[in-house]
This record gives structure tokens, sequence and C-alpha cells, in this order.
């Protein structure tokens, strides 16, 4: 196959826009950069029609604005697999909506695939074998190489085909209705806006007192500094493990360093400092200033809503093996808590479950009501 072209000025993804307008349905992928900078972006765009496969080289300047058009036409399919990272991505650094989406995984899921990555897809439909080294390559260097060219074109040069197998199946199924719902939720998807704290979004900061969790919070602050100053990944200046073991110890010494999970002599000879400036200032707050973990009013113990939350996952579980499908695909267990504590009675309360979906409602509807009156 030979190398796709690399499109880098905005003329050239002018005319492409045009060209990809004119069509019903195109493919569609990015790569990005999230395991090597500190602040993740779009590196590349892969777009396939039949006929061809080009590249959007957004980094060399080239402005995608000439794209808004067509990805936001409903009337144009765009084909991706596993479209919630890239439909975040291109929201967020472009401002570029998807709508008329079809995704590859979500069908394979959906069709009971127990391998539904695109490597293990492509294998399967095509006997195409994608280079797992580019997975985690940095995609923000150039030139890129031959090798990186060529696997990001495999990543959409097959989508067209296997969406006529994929789809075949669904109908067969009777589940292509179920798909076209979720691909319409998945189109709005966005990364979530973040204030206050950064222990808020630490896993783990709920278990420390307010002293260890003044130290956590200094800590993620110098850590964020730090790759920013780097221009790295956060867990490539020190891992969660590590600082949160130095929270809960909150060493005053070199020496107590040591102790620290994960801490190996290298990052204290560059970092013991630091780090150890960090937890003093937090030992030194007055106790009228030390932060506290926001606790969510604990809920009310409810036997019989346990009882009814076990009935609901062996329904669950029986009604997913005759459908071969996971669990977790069919309704998951957020949605299942949620149906035990109101205990809906009829299909009109099912309008008080939030996230329960309308396909949701009309193929396990019937089941669930049953089940909860057992």
């Amino acid at each position: 196959m030979s190398l796709p072209p690399i499109l880098t000025d905005t003329e050239q993804v002018a005319a492409l826009a045009e060209r990809l307008q004119a069509q019903t349905v195109i493919a569609v992928d990015l790569e990005a950069d999230s395991m090597h900078n500190y602040q993740e972006k779009v590196c590349l765009l892969q777009f396939s029609i039949p006929s061809e496969t080009v590249l959007v080289d957004p980094l060399a300047g080239a402005e995608l604005d000439p794209l808004k058009r067509v990805l936001a036409d409903p009337a144009v399919r765009k084909i991706f697999h596993a479209a919630d990272y890239d439909i975040r991505c291109l929201a967020r650094d472009f401002d570029i909506e998807i709508n008329g989406l079809f995704d590859t995984m979500i069908s394979s899921q959906f069709l009971g695939e127990e391998k539904f990555g695109l490597a293990d897809v492509l294998r399967k439909y095509f006997d195409v074998e994608l280079d797992k080294q580019y997975q985690r390559a940095d995609w923000s260097k150039r030139p890129l190489s031959e090798g990186m060219i060529r696997y990001a074109a495999e990543d959409t040069c097959h989508l067209h085909q296997l969406v006529e197998i994929l789809e075949q199946k669904l109908f067969e199924k009777g589940r292509h209705a179920w798909v076209l719902e979720e691909f319409r939720l998945l189109e709005k998807v966005r990364f979530a806006v973040h204030e206050g704290p950064l222990f808020l979004r630490f896993k783990g900061a709920g278990t420390l007192d307010p002293r260890q969790l003044a130290a956590l919070e200094n800590l993620l602050q110098w850590r964020d500094d730090e790759a920013r100053r780097r221009d790295c990944p956060l867990y490539k200046v020190l891992g969660n493990k590590s600082l949160l073991h130095l929270a809960k110890l909150k060493p005053t010494s070199m020496k107590k360093l040591q102790e620290v999970d994960g801490l190996s002599p290298r990052l204290i000879d560059r970092y013991g400092g630091k780090l150890l400036l960090q937890i003093s200032n937090a030992l030194d707050l007055p106790e009228s200033e030390l932060p506290n973990y926001p606790r969510k009013e604990r809920r009310i113990k409810d036997p019989q809503a346990d009882k009814r939350l076990q009935r609901l996952k062996d329904w669950r579980k029986k009604v997913a093996a005759e459908l071969e499908l996971d669990p977790g695909v069919l309704i998951n267990n957020a949605l299942l808590e949620e149906l035990a504590r109101k205990q809906p009675r009829s299909e009109q309360d099912f309008g008080n479950i939030a996230g329960l979906k309308t396909w949701q409602k009309a193929e396990l509807g019937e089941g669930i009501l049953r089940t909860l009156s057992d």
C-alpha cells in the first residue's frame, strides 16, 4: 500500500472538506500525545473514503475549520472505532462537533464480541495485523516515520468494509436501533471542566485526615507545576501511589523519604527538597485553614432494596447469557441500583430513572418490572 498524502495547510484541508461533503460515509480517527506531553492535543487526523485515505496534520499549521460543517452534518455518516475520546478531543481542541456517528467498537460490544479493540476486530474479519508499537508512539514528533504513517492509515481504511459486516449482524439480531441510540448519546460527550482543589479528582484522597489532605494538595500543585514546566504527563514526574503515601506519612527528613513507596534514590535526589518543602508548608498551616474532603450524605441502608438489587443482578445475568452479551453492556450496576431503590411499578415510572435508555425500556422493561414485583 502506498503512503497516504499528509495535508499540511488550510487550503488543502478546505479542498478535502469539499470532497468529504460529497460522500455519504467517511471513516475518521485521530492520534494524540497523551502519553508524552503535559497538555494532550490532537496531533493527526485520518479520513478514509472508499477510494482513498488522507491524513491531516494540524501541528503543521493546517486549520481544521473547513472540516466543521461536514463533521457536524448528520447526513454524512462518520465511522469511528471507540469514538468517546476522539469526540471529546475534537470538541476541546477545535470546537468540532460530530453528528451522524457510527461506532464500530460499540457495535462489536452489542454483538457480544469478547474482544472489541480495533486490532482484534481487524484481525478477526480481515486478517489484518496492526503494529502495536505505534499505539504509545509520540505523535507530536515530526517528521512522522513511514511506519507511523502506515499505522495511522490502517486505523481507518478498513472501517467501511467493517461497518457493512457489523451493521448486517446488528439488523439480524434486532439490535440496530439499540446502537443508534448509543451513538446519538455518545455524540454529546465532552471533557468535564474541573474547578476547586486538585485532591477532589485524586483517588484515595477521601481516606486522608485534614492535615494529610493539605499535604496532598500541596504535592499535587507542585507536581502539576513541574509537569507543566517539563511539558510531560503528570505520572512522569511522580506517580499517584507515591504522592498518596507521601501525604499519609508526611516525612520531614531525607531519611524518612526513603520509606515512601516508589520513591527511588534518583527521585529523592532530584525532588527530595521540594517534596519536603510542600509537606512542611502543610504542617505549618493553622487548623482553621486545613481543607476537608466533602462527604456525600450517606444513604440509609435499605435491606429490602439490597434484596431487590440482587434479584435484578441475577435476572440481568440470565438475560445477558441468553443474548450473549456482557451484563454491563446490557444495563450497568448504577442503573440497577437506581431501579432497586426507586422500585418502579409501571412503564410510566421509568421516567423517574435517569439514564435508562429508550431501547432498554423497550427490551428490558417488562423483565425489570416483573423482577421488582417478585
